[in-house]
């Protein structure tokens, strides 16, 4: 099945135009036309959204699962077009898009089991007590309730499961919330195609059609309307620092500031503990480099940064690390932009002062080959420019002279979505004297591993500190992230007659 998209948006039910055009930038076959949308039709969107929600935010959770369901299914029914088009697009390998539609429909049908069971909702009650001295207590009952229309940004890196039906759009459709999807323009066509499956499962499920609504257009108009608009009570974003931060400051300057949940930005830190170094210096070296590399290395939780106690084995380790990104091909990255900021990154990292290139060369267009610094503990203490995420296959092995400097580089870390321990057993003290620090840093700590690949499971913690996200209490990943999009309400004395349906179930 081949898909031709159309480049119109869907806004309260109907696939439609406007005036004003962009085209695609596919890393392979022809560029399509696609409209680009106004503030006018971000209004529309809007308004249809918030009148949805007098319905959606109050429908059973037998209705939102089933219609959770149903998108699934009408992804699943467009697999190989979504594929194509997804590859065409992107210039990701077709494994790697079937293994994402997978996990795109997957965390569908999670949330949708999740709120059939209930426990998501923390209802709790407290009895009246008419007779307690000095003073009586009234009923009291607590459920979580939706909180309204939420907008949505499509994330560059992953066209299918962070993007038009990803998780911020799945868990905001299983809180009760109607969702306005600002697609992403490095991957139009896949974004359109998903667009129709959420539109088909709206016909099929007999839903309000502001229930949801996708958008398209470069630039930043629609965006900044986006999250301006008043009818918008929460915003999802996966992306840049700087874009991410600038579209935060605009949701805290709104007259009633709105929650913006956005993830920014990781290096990933990986600590190479002194046994492990030992026993395992060759194969954590060709690990990490998998794991660099993976994807060009376009993986919000890329392990950017090793840090090894400077010696002999350390020497090791690096040049193995070197020996297999140096064989490493290039890989094309998802957009020209992309590919461009890479390049600055590397720049930018390569003008520091005492640092080492071990491995890059120039890339042309949007083909990405591997980079590898060197430096000391001192000189990464000295500088914050080696702080900050590259988007992309570039890591940073720096040699620290003791325990003490690496407690003190943890403790200097920003924010992070994961920490990493690359450890044995006789590892484990210096591992205790770690973690106070790792846990107020990260929002996922793990041994033994990489951080690249994100369960969707009720215990993942997809977030962290500023810069990592600007919320440390919520998630982007599992079943907790749909707990953004609600907020607690208490019912006090009140008959059973006016109570919300979930308290009831």
């Amino acid at each position: 099945m081949t898909f031709m998209p159309h480049g119109k948006h869907f806004i309260a039910g109907q696939w439609t135009s406007s005036d004003g055009t962009f085209q695609s930038d596919p890393a392979q076959g022809a560029p399509h036309t696609f409209c680009a949308g106004t503030v006018a039709q971000v209004d529309l969107a809007c308004q249809a959204a918030e009148e949805a929600f007098w319905s959606f935010g109050y429908a059973s959770r037998e209705t939102r699962a089933a219609f959770l369901n149903a998108i699934a299914d009408e992804i699943e029914a467009r697999a190989d077009a979504i594929t194509e088009i997804g590859m065409a697009e992107t210039g990701l390998p077709k494994a790697r898009l079937q293994g994402e539609r997978g996990r795109t429909v997957g965390q569908l049908r999670l949330f949708a089991t999740h709120i059939l069971d209930g426990a998501y909702l923390d209802k709790r009650h407290d009895g009246a007590l008419p007779d307690r001295q000095p003073l009586p207590r009234p009923d009291l009952k607590m459920v979580q309730r939706p909180i309204g229309p939420v907008a949505v940004f499509g994330a560059s890196n992953f066209p299918l499961a962070f993007s038009t039906a990803g998780g911020d759009t799945a868990s905001a459709l299983a809180a009760g919330c109607p969702v306005v999807v600002r697609g992403h323009p490095a991957h139009p066509g896949t974004g359109e195609i998903v667009a129709e499956a959420i539109s088909a499962a709206l016909k099929s499920c007999a839903l309000h059609p502001g229930v949801f609504s996708f958008i398209q257009g470069p630039g930043h108009e629609i965006g900044q309307a986006l999250v301006q608009h008043p009818l918008i009570t929460a915003v999802g974003f996966t992306g840049s620092l700087r874009g991410g931060r600038a579209l935060f400051d605009l949701c805290a300057q709104r007259p009633v500031p709105i929650p913006f949940f956005g993830e920014l930005g990781s290096i990933n830190p990986v600590f190479l503990l002194p046994a492990a170094l030992h026993n395992r210096s060759d194969e954590i070296a060709r690990g990490w480099a998998a794991s660099l590399t993976m994807g060009a290395g376009q993986f919000c939780t890329n392990p950017g940064l090793v840090l090894v106690l400077e010696g002999a084995e350390a020497d090791t380790f690096v040049e193995t690390a070197r020996q297999a990104l140096e064989t490493t091909e290039s890989q094309t990255m998802l957009a020209d932009g992309i590919a461009d900021a890479f390049q600055s990154g590397a720049h930018r990292i390569a003008a520091v002062p005492d640092i080492r290139k071990l491995v890059g060369a120039a890339c042309e267009n949007r083909a990405a080959a591997p980079y590898l610094f060197e430096t000391s503990g001192d000189t990464w203490l000295a500088n914050k420019e080696l702080w900050h995420e590259v988007f992309g296959p570039l890591g940073i092995v720096v040699r620290v002279k003791n325990t003490a400097q690496l407690l003190e580089i943890a403790r200097h870390l920003e924010g992070q979505l994961t920490c990493t321990l690359q450890m044995e057993a006789d590892d484990t003290d210096l591992a205790k004297m770690l973690m106070p620090v790792l846990e107020r840093k990260a929002g996922r700590v793990l041994a033994n591993g990489f951080p690249t690949g994100v369960e969707v499971a009720d215990a993942m913690v997809h977030g962290g500190p500023y810069p990592a996200s600007t919320n440390f209490g919520a998630t982007s990943v599992g079943t907790l992230a749909i707990r953004r999009f609600l907020r607690p309400v208490s019912y006090q004395n009140l008959s059973a007659d006016l109570l919300p349906t979930d308290w009831a179930d």
